[in-house]
C-alpha cells in the first residue's frame, strides 16, 4: 500500500484505507501519515441492504480518536446500512462522511430520505 501513494496523489486522488468489520484498525496508527480517507465498513461487503453491525460505532470512535491525535486533515467514513435512524449515532460517533445506497435508493422518493439524514446530522 504505501508504494502506490505517491502514484495514487500524483494523479490528483485521495489515498484512503478500509477497515471490514472484522478487521483490527491497529494498522492505521503505523500508516497515519499516508492516507487522506479512512473507511469504516459497518456491514460486511458484498451486498447491499445489510443491517448496521453496532460495533462498528467503537470502530468508528476509536479511528476518530487517532486521526484527531494525528492532527491530520483525514474523513472518517463509514459505509453499510446507514439510515436515517443511524447515521446521527455514526455521527457522534466520529464519522463525517457517509455512504447510504439502500435507504436511499429503496425509498419512494430520495429527497425525503436525504433530507431526514441531514436534519439528523444537523441535531
Amino acid at each position: 500500500m504505501l508504494s502506490i501513494v505517491p502514484v495514487i496523489r500524483a494523479e490528483g486522488c485521495k489515498a484512503g484505507l478500509v477497515f471490514n468489520p472484522a478487521a483490527p484498525i491497529d494498522v492505521l496508527e503505523w500508516v497515519i501519515d499516508k492516507v487522506d480517507l479512512v473507511l469504516v465498513m459497518s456491514v460486511n461487503p458484498g451486498f447491499g441492504g445489510q443491517s448496521f453491525i453496532d460495533a462498528a460505532l467503537r470502530k468508528l470512535e476509536r479511528v476518530r480518536r487517532i486521526v484527531d491525535a494525528s492532527g491530520r486533515d483525514i474523513r472518517v467514513e463509514v459505509d453499510g446500512g446507514i439510515k436515517v435512524e443511524n447515521i446521527r449515532r455514526a455521527a457522534d460517533a466520529g464519522a463525517d462522511t457517509f455512504v447510504a445506497g439502500s435507504a436511499i435508493f429503496g425509498a419512494p422518493d430520495y429527497k425525503v430520505v436525504i433530507d431526514a439524514m441531514r436534519a439528523e446530522l444537523a441535531r
